[in-house]
């Protein structure tokens, strides 16, 4: 069976994509990862699309890239191998900049290159036996997908060297002791309970949303004038949208809100 991203919809508000590669334990390549920048780029434009899940099938999230390609790169590929590395990049940055929260559902693996796009996402929920690991060195490669900057930002120095420079394996518990899961469940149940996350961010206003993403990816670039100066305009804009409208009169009027 042919590695493939397939997207579906979730009560027609939630987009998931699930990594489909189960014969190499969802190994990613460069058609997901185009698959995944148009996916990423469509949920941006269609306004009935209020978040996204990355999942992955079975019951590995994704064992990362493919060693066969690799190897085939060395072996006088390097250029594909360099434009896969540049979609995998596209896809890590179409999540990012993304005005939906996208939200990782780990079952499993997330290894290699998985892991980079599990730090990608907005949040993570995983079952409580998923595990975590870059094991680039472990072969003589460093790493992709954007997973050193993301864990040098979030994790001790010593514990990201342990994960990146030996390849340590970090447990699901692990990463949520650090902030870094939002959400622990058990096996079987992540891809449950991150619909449930996604819904509770449906039922919020999207433009709002948009903006503390913005926020908050923009947060460790600039100064605490710069983002003060930031958070009023997008403060005041946000003021004057009918969502914020509805949601003054929603709790004045102790009612539930019904949000754009």
């Amino acid at each position: 069976m042919a590695a493939s991203l397939k997207s579906t919809s979730e009560g027609g508000a939630t987009l998931v994509l699930t990594i489909s590669n189960p014969e190499q334990h969802n190994a990613l390549g460069p058609d997901i990862y185009a698959a995944g920048v148009e996916a990423i780029i469509a949920a941006e434009t269609n306004p009935d699309v209020r978040s996204v899940v990355i999942t992955g099938e079975g019951s590995t999230f994704s064992a990362g890239g493919n060693l066969h390609r690799l190897k085939a790169a060395r072996e006088g590929q390097l250029e594909l191998q360099r434009q896969s590395l540049e979609s995998l990049n596209s896809w890590i940055e179409a999540i990012r900049s993304s005005p939906k929260p996208v939200i990782a559902a780990v079952e499993g693996a997330a290894a290699g290159a998985g892991f980079s796009l599990v730090l990608a996402c907005d949040f993570v929920v995983a079952a409580d036996d998923a595990f975590f690991v870059m094991a680039h060195s472990k072969i003589g490669l460093s790493p992709d997908g954007g997973g050193s900057w993301q864990l040098a930002r979030a994790l001790p120095r010593p514990l990201v060297s342990d994960a990146v420079m030996r390849g340590a394996r970090l447990s699901a518990a692990t990463l949520h002791r650090h902030g870094l899961i939002n959400e622990l469940t058990p096996a079987g149940q992540a891809l449950g309970a991150a619909l449930a996350l996604a819904g509770d961010l449906n039922a919020r206003p999207s433009n709002a949303l948009s903006d503390i993403k913005e926020l908050i990816g923009e947060a460790q670039m600039q100064p605490l004038s710069a983002h003060l100066e930031r958070e009023r305009e997008l403060f005041m804009r946000n003021l004057l949208h009918a969502n914020a409208g509805e949601g003054i009169a929603a709790f004045l009027e102790k009612r539930s809100p019904r949000f754009r």
